[in-house]
């Protein structure tokens, strides 16, 4: 077998690059779109560059650099996130339903963040006190990572049958946790952890830009420099073996990896479902590769919620949705299908 591997150990072809500069002229659109439309005020795109380069009217750059952008911002950089952890999941088990939000990641970021809100005096979108929500949905994703590979390894090694089943498992446990604690605090408390849950990008300013912007520089690096151990992990393990590359070691990485993405991303946005799942799926189809693609899973995970956020403001304006019920609206009758394909092509485990 005759593998070519490019910058990272990244497997890069025509094709890989054309859809990847597809997603990022599409995502720019968008967000110069998002931009743009607004409940109050409707731009045009000549404001929103001279508010951007700062030769336009006060209002209108107050609007856009303080208000629109960051929520813009957060929203990329939280569908980078998502898109990574979701690729990552995804083919380090060879399996596509193994996304942090069914496998109980992002409901153990949920615990951590939520123990926060509720016991550790945090608001979830204040930014004085913003560091205490990050810091506990990375420590309950981690927990939750933990628990799960434990009870999934078995023999040496770990299914994605398996894998997917124990995190469901688990998922359901953390789901009830976090429901008794909701049902425990006084209703101010109970309100703010439930905007968390449902994912939302309302509020968002540059705190939220910095932290979850810390985390990706922090955390894609190693998962790039991974890339080799990352493509040849979608192979059997016998073909992986005979390449010299030592599965074990390389899974657990990118494992917390994936984790402490996941992490970052629903601490900064809360638990946006769906967008880890589809993202990887999406670009796959995209670039026309069997493995799943880590830059174009990226990309696609930026565009999701740019394009989610901005209908959920204009969908049904002045009400504005959550960034989460519009992907979750999208991603169910996603994960039907995918159920339903799953089962038939015989690539659950």
């Amino acid at each position: 077998m005759k593998l070519a591997f490019g910058p990272f150990g990244l497997l890069v072809r025509p094709r890989v690059i054309l859809a990847n500069g597809g997603l990022v002229l599409f995502g720019f659109a968008v967000m110069v779109l998002s931009l743009c439309l607004g409940t109050y005020s409707n731009l045009s795109a000549n404001q929103v560059l001279g508010a951007l380069f700062g030769y336009g009217p006060d209002d209108t750059t107050l609007l856009v650099r303080e208000l629109r952008l960051p929520r813009a911002l957060t929203a990329v950089l939280v569908g980078v996130a998502f898109g990574l952890a979701g690729a990552v999941f995804q083919a380090v088990t060879r399996n596509p339903l193994a996304s942090p939000d069914l496998i109980g990641i992002s409901a153990g970021a949920g615990t951590g963040a939520i123990t926060a809100i509720l016991f550790g005096g945090v608001t979830a979108a204040g930014a004085g006190s913003y560091g205490g929500v990050p810091f506990g949905a990375l420590c309950g994703a981690l927990a939750t990572a933990a628990a799960i590979y434990f009870f999934a390894y078995r023999g040496g090694t770990i299914t994605g049958y398996r894998f997917v089943l124990v995190g469901l498992a688990v998922q359901g446990a953390l789901v009830a946790l976090n429901r008794w604690m909701l049902a425990k605090a006084d209703i101010d408390q109970a309100s703010r952890a439930m905007v968390w849950l449902t994912g939302s990008l309302n509020g968002r300013d540059y705190t939220h830009v910095k932290w979850v912007g810390l985390g990706l520089l922090l955390l894609v690096p190693p998962v790039l420099l991974l890339g080799r151990a990352y493509q040849l992990m979608q192979f059997d393990e016998d073909t992986a073996r005979g390449l010299g590359f030592r599965i074990g070691r390389s899974r657990m990485v990118l494992l917390i990896l994936a984790t402490c993405l996941a992490a970052v991303a629903c601490a900064s946005a809360g638990l946006i479902g769906f967008v880890a799942l589809g993202a990887p799926q999406v670009a796959r189809r995209l670039t026309g590769r069997a493995e799943v693609p880590l830059v174009a899973s990226a990309l696609t995970g930026a565009v999701l919620i740019l394009a989610a956020d901005l209908l959920g403001r204009t969908l049904f304006s002045p009400t504005e949705l959550p960034v989460g019920i519009v992907t979750g609206a999208v991603g169910a009758p996603y994960l039907m299908w995918l159920l339903a394909r799953t089962n038939r092509v015989g690539k659950g485990g």
